[in-house]
């Protein structure tokens, strides 16, 4: 049994008249790489705000496991501890520009009061995390894009903290440094760090993340592996077809005709026509018919389990019948 880090009990946070969480609760586990997903607005950051003592909720409360005391303590009534126990990396820079990457650093120590030595050590072992060692006496201003995410990441990280919590951590930036990035969180994580993520790039919290969290329409509607949430909101299985001629449109509207077929999208990503059913094995009879008609042959044809994308869809959207190509 995983023994939960922190634990969020029935949580409400209003903005005004708007309410922004509504009686969240959910378990972290220590270690683990938790993921949070959800719509924009839906509540993701003030959750995270909320989890590092930003915002204080209207309603619940928060516990974190103590590891001094060996019991779980109230976050609220805790701070000084909490703030030790957390790093934090907004989605935005968190960093000062004008500042050399090794100066920020010594800043950010400096505010858990750290010392000179503590600071140099922690310092060093992350700027070689974090592949900045060459680059500690640049102006943080003028790092690269990727440099900078991780230069965030290292300051969040100077106090050595047990969980650390990441908005957004990949936004922005190619499809490499999102790869990069991702290698040095796992690197973070195979330290023992706990890390919280949310983010709108679902492909990658289906790949990292051991549980994720669903949040919509203020509350957290579903908590698991990936596996599980793919089980409970989807029986739909994606079928992935490349042929010789790429007549996808052709395909698309000869399979359309059918709607016994019960096909929920047709998308074309990476010349390959994926197309999102219950009914496998009847779609892959019309799809041979469908080639054969076109006067195409199946060069690939793959079936897989619904992506993240597709259950959050499934949850997030109305089930109308897609057929998209792009």
């Amino acid at each position: 049994m995983a023994t939960p880090i922190i634990k969020i009990r029935n949580i409400t946070k209003r903005f005004g008249k708007k309410v922004v969480l509504d009686d969240l609760s959910i378990n972290i586990n220590q270690g683990e790489i938790f993921g949070i997903i959800g719509m924009s607005g839906s509540g993701k950051t003030t959750l995270l705000n909320t989890l590092i003592g930003y915002h204080e909720p209207e309603k619940g409360d928060i516990l974190f496991y103590s590891k001094g005391e060996r019991t779980y303590k109230s976050m609220f009534n805790n701070m000084l501890e909490v703030r030790n126990l957390f790093g934090f990396a907004p989605q935005s820079p968190s960093f000062y520009p004008k500042l050399t990457v090794e100066e920020n650093m010594i800043h950010f120590g400096s505010l858990y009061h750290l010392s000179k030595e503590t600071i140099q050590t922690n310092m060093n072992h992350l700027l070689d995390l974090t592949e900045l060692t060459e680059a500690r006496e640049q102006l943080a201003q003028h790092l690269s894009g990727g440099m900078q995410k991780r230069l965030s990441i290292a300051c969040s990280l100077i106090h050595n903290p047990r969980v650390l919590i990441l908005d957004e951590p990949t936004a922005d930036l190619d499809p490499i440094l999102r790869r990069e990035t991702w290698q040095l969180l796992k690197g973070i994580h195979r330290l023992g760090t706990t890390i919280i993520v949310a983010s709108h790039l679902l492909s990658e919290l289906e790949d990292y993340c051991e549980r994720v969290a669903i949040l919509h329409n203020s509350q957290i509607i579903k908590t698991g592996t990936v596996e599980q949430l793919k089980n409970t909101f989807t029986q739909n299985k994606e079928i992935q077809i490349s042929t010789s001629l790429g007549k996808y449109d052709k395909i698309a509207e000869e399979l359309s005709r059918f709607s016994s077929l019960s096909i929920k999208k047709m998308v074309l990503r990476d010349n390959k026509l994926n197309i999102h059913t219950p009914n496998v094995e009847s779609t892959l009879k019309h799809i041979l018919q469908a080639t054969k008609k076109t006067h195409e042959s199946i060069v690939e044809l793959n079936v897989e389990k619904p992506s993240l994308e597709e259950v959050f869809e499934a949850i997030s959207q109305s089930k109308q019948r897609k057929i998209i190509l792009r």
